[in-house]
């Protein structure tokens, strides 16, 4: 009835539960439960509830003192699922959850308490869109026992499989008849950076406080979260921690440009209209990730949540949303980029709560909810420019191909003004050849965008001149860029050749090294790693330059 999660330790599971050998239960602690055992003066043992219930085995002159020793702690900890919610009185005497509590709300929308027993009206206030709409508590009326009892989910570190987790399904399944989780997920153990495990007289321990305190808590939690793959031990490496604070970092950059582009607070979880195609673009992408998501969690999957997030937040909204639309804010797409963004807080909320809290707040008004009560996008909510079937988003691919097809293009054409040589600001002409039908509409389409983002005017279908030219492959197409009074050529052609001459006797000269027996035989694994590294690095640098070369003619 328990789904162990990842399937490999299944094995494990019931390899000992099947095998069950004696348990000592006792220690002796000052602390914990007492063990519930009466000694008499001639050495009778009564084991009851109280001393009440073993004096009235033993009779009423019979002198009794209980077991100094305390039930082992793995063995009160297997109470836990349903110790803690009130058993076993709850199972005689329900108590009703409605209506208790100094801060519980009646039907009617009015708070009371005990000191005050006259309701106090609440203030309206607006409610943002997407705050959740109050509803009944889940489970009122009955005793917290009922409600939480069997929970869906235990995660759990492998290292305490038999200590804990196996004997509260046991004790769950003795006292309630029931298991106390339908899954339980076991994750990894952190580790030092090398795999070691940690030790204090090592040296390699990690103070997450200390990592905490200077990279932020919302850093760590996201390492944790991305490094996190079904039971696999985490290598725990500051460069790591640091990068995902370089991830708050962008996200706090990114709402800052937005505030001073005009864009705000969303009024609603529902995409807005959208006419043109980085906006269609970018709800679908939203859409997708969101899909991806929803996978994850499904397979307790959190390094794959994360790593989705992530790729969406930086590397489509913050590094390529943000730079096709920067100087061109209209009203649909100062509201499509808010739609957005407020959905990467939502998503982002679970894996660093501190800085998406704190920017929620700061994009506009929100009604005074905050974002831990807002609504996770579902299939249930209209999203325009997508179609649902079946339960599943199908999103609109003639916007996303083509600003892919402007992403891939302008990627290309940056590479190739670096290497030759060209200004970023200077503005180019370029010719295409070699090219799918499709390419004329999308040049057709996207001409604006490309000369905003690319700085590049494609003709089409005119022919190129016969003149000094730079051939750069994109999907679909090549593009021929005139060099003419872009470059001076001859001494371009003598940066590159200098190039490639030193970067391959650097790999020739690190190849060497490598081909030498004695080298391999006797240097350490890293020296031999980096050496290998390094002739891959000048390979592939000599042989970039020489295509750079060549497409100069």
């Amino acid at each position: 009835a328990i789904k162990v999660v990842p399937q490999t330790w299944e094995k494990t599971w019931f390899q000992w539960l099947e095998n069950i050998q004696p348990w000592c239960v006792s220690r002796q602690l000052w602390w914990g439960h007492r063990i519930p055992a009466w000694f008499s003066d001639d050495g009778k043992c009564y084991v009851a509830e109280d001393a009440a219930a073993a004096r009235a085995l033993a009779g009423p002159n019979v002198a009794l003192e209980q077991d100094e020793d305390v039930l082992d702690t793995w063995f009160s900890s297997a109470l836990w699922p349903f110790g803690t919610l009130g058993w076993p009185d709850a199972l005689e005497n329900p108590s009703p959850l409605a209506g208790e509590g100094d801060s519980r709300r009646s039907a009617s929308g009015e708070r009371g308490s005990r000191e005050n027993p006259e309701a106090v009206p609440l203030s309206p206030s607006p409610r943002s869109a997407y705050a959740e709409s109050p509803s009944p508590a889940r489970g009122e009326g009955k005793s917290l026992l009922s409600k939480h009892y069997p929970n869906d989910v235990l995660i759990s570190g492998f290292d305490i499989l038999f200590f804990w987790d196996a004997r509260m399904a046991m004790q769950g399944l003795h006292f309630m008849k029931e298991v106390p989780w339908k899954t339980l997920y076991l994750h990894g153990l952190v580790r030092a950076p090398d795999g070691s495990k940690m030790s204090k007289s090592k040296g390699n321990t990690v103070d997450p406080l200390g990592l905490i305190d200077q990279y932020g808590a919302d850093a760590m939690r996201f390492t944790l979260s991305a490094m996190e793959s079904q039971g696999r031990d985490i290598k725990l490496d500051e460069k790591r921690v640091e990068g995902y604070r370089n991830f708050a970092t962008k996200l706090w950059n990114a709402a800052r440009f937005l505030q001073g582009n005009g864009v705000g607070a969303s009024a609603s979880i529902t995409a807005p209209s959208a006419t043109l195609a980085v906006n269609k673009w970018i709800i679908g992408e939203v859409v997708e990730t969101l899909a991806k998501l929803d996978q994850a969690i499904a397979d307790l999957r959190y390094d794959a949540m994360a790593d989705a997030i992530y790729h969406f937040a930086w590397g489509t909204f913050c590094d390529w949303y943000i730079e096709l639309v920067k100087g061109a804010f209209d009203d649909e797409t100062r509201s499509v980029a808010g739609w957005a963004f407020d959905q990467i807080l939502v998503m982002l909320h679970p894996f660093m709560p501190f800085i998406t809290e704190e920017l929620w707040g700061s994009m506009g008004a929100r009604g005074g909810h905050l974002l831990i009560h807002a609504k996770w996008l579902s299939a249930a909510t209209p999203i325009n420019n997508v179609t649902l079937n079946d339960g599943t988003w199908i999103v609109s691919h003639d916007a996303r191909d083509l600003i892919e097809w402007v992403i891939g293009t302008t990627t290309s054409v940056r590479g190739a003004r670096n290497e030759a040589g060209i200004a970023p600001g200077l503005r180019l002409q370029a010719y295409v050849t070699d090219n799918a039908p499709i390419v004329g509409r999308y040049i057709e389409q996207a001409a604006e965008l490309l000369e905003r983002v690319c700085r590049l005017s494609i003709s089409y279908p005119d022919a190129a001149p016969d003149t000094a030219s730079v051939r750069v492959a994109v999907p679909l197409a090549t593009l021929i860029i005139p060099l003419e009074g872009t470059i001076d050529l001859d001494v371009e052609r003598t940066r590159l050749t200098k190039g490639i001459e030193a970067a391959s006797k650097e790999a020739e000269s690190v190849g060497k090294r490598l081909d030498n027996p004695a080298f391999v035989e006797k240097a350490k694994p890293e020296a031999i790693a980096k050496a290998r590294a390094d002739f891959a690095e000048k390979s592939a640098e000599a042989e970039r330059l020489r295509a750079a070369l060549a497409r100069l003619g």
